[in-house]
């Protein structure tokens, strides 16, 4: 038997116009849209996405672009994403442009053509094509200029002030940071580490770091071929602190016998080098929430002005951000 709106509208106890308001994303009471939701799950209703199309001229799909799905940052964003649009009837095209602004457009040209009902983008750039579409957009990680559409990032600034602030209360006082060259990200953490770093007196300098495997060891590289040697350095991500680390054992250095080590990104595999590396954890979750929440208000309220959303982390203390004398005594 097929299993129609009808049928879910009448295990929610609702009208089967409710169902397909909450099923196209429209405003509808959270109450309200919970229990249609639980009803579509144990009636197991699968919405005939190709007639819904044909009758609005609109896919019952999103997309998600992001800058590098290798990123855990970004896999774990869209997982949560992707669960929160399967629990609304939706489909999910998810792109990888590997922060390039050529891949990006063309993706969002893809995502005109399959008309979606909305795209959520973690932009390559700092700027972002002016759009040649009509549907809504919600920016996750990363913000652009001026302001005319809805983003949900990390207060990154506030955040690398954080890290720096902790450095200095373990007695480092030289700390490098490598930050992203090419984000809004990257340009803002090392803002607030350089500010940082200036507030306390501290002897701090950012580099900026293309999107490149080679670039992080590079740079170390060049800074540990330096008198001034940094007795702690600061990465941007949790990518950029995996090449770190490949970088400082290639030098034969150790994290934290000879120089400390933090970042941002809480990976599954952090808390198992040496005894941790020091983190500002994201919240995650957090943010693919917000993302769907955000783009399913701006698909039901297309003319209110845009939203950003900036929300905070939390400092994950380990053992990579101790002075080496500090953690020597620890060990002994």
């Amino acid at each position: 038997m097929t299993i129609g709106i009808r049928d879910v509208a009448r295990e929610a106890a609702v009208s089967p116009a409710t169902v397909s308001r909450v099923l196209s994303g429209k405003a509808v009471d959270h109450s309200m849209r919970e229990r249609v939701l639980a009803a579509v799950k144990r009636t197991g209703y699968k919405p005939n996405l190709a007639a819904r199309r044909l009758r609005s001229q609109r896919s019952e799909t999103i997309g998600l672009i992001v800058a590098d799905i290798r990123n855990p940052y970004f896999t774990a964003v869209s997982h949560t994403i992707e669960t929160i649009a399967a629990e609304r009837g939706l489909r999910l095209i998810l792109s990888n442009t590997d922060e390039d602004p050529a891949k990006e457009a063309a993706y969002l040209d893809l995502m005109a053509q399959e008309q979606v009902t909305g795209v959520i983008l973690a932009p390559a750039r700092s700027t972002v094509r002016p759009p040649n579409h009509d549907f809504p957009m919600v920016l996750i990680d990363r913000n652009v200029p001026g302001g005319t559409l809805d983003c949900v990032s990390l207060d990154n600034e506030v955040m690398a002030g954080v890290l720096v602030d902790h450095l200095a209360a373990n007695g480092h006082r030289r700390i490098a940071g490598l930050f992203g060259a090419d984000s809004d990200t990257g340009r803002a953490r090392r803002i607030g580490f350089e500010r940082a770093g200036a507030r306390l007196g501290l002897s701090t300098k950012g580099y900026a770091i293309p999107h490149s495997d080679g670039e992080s060891a590079a740079m170390l590289r060049m800074l540990m071929d330096r008198e001034d040697l940094p007795d702690a350095i600061v990465a941007s991500n949790g990518v950029m602190l995996l090449n770190v680390l490949r970088a400082l054992r290639a030098l034969g250095l150790s994290v934290p016998h000879d120089i400390a080590l933090a970042g941002f990104d809480n990976n599954d595999w952090m808390e198992f080098v040496g005894g941790g590396l020091t983190v500002i954890e994201q919240p995650l979750g957090e943010i693919g929430r917000t993302a769907m929440t955000m783009l399913l208000d701006r698909i039901a309220n297309p003319d209110v002005p845009a939203r950003k959303v900036v929300l905070r982390g939390r400092l994950i203390e380990r053992s990579s951000s101790m002075r080496h004398t500090h953690f020597a005594r620890q060990q002994g």
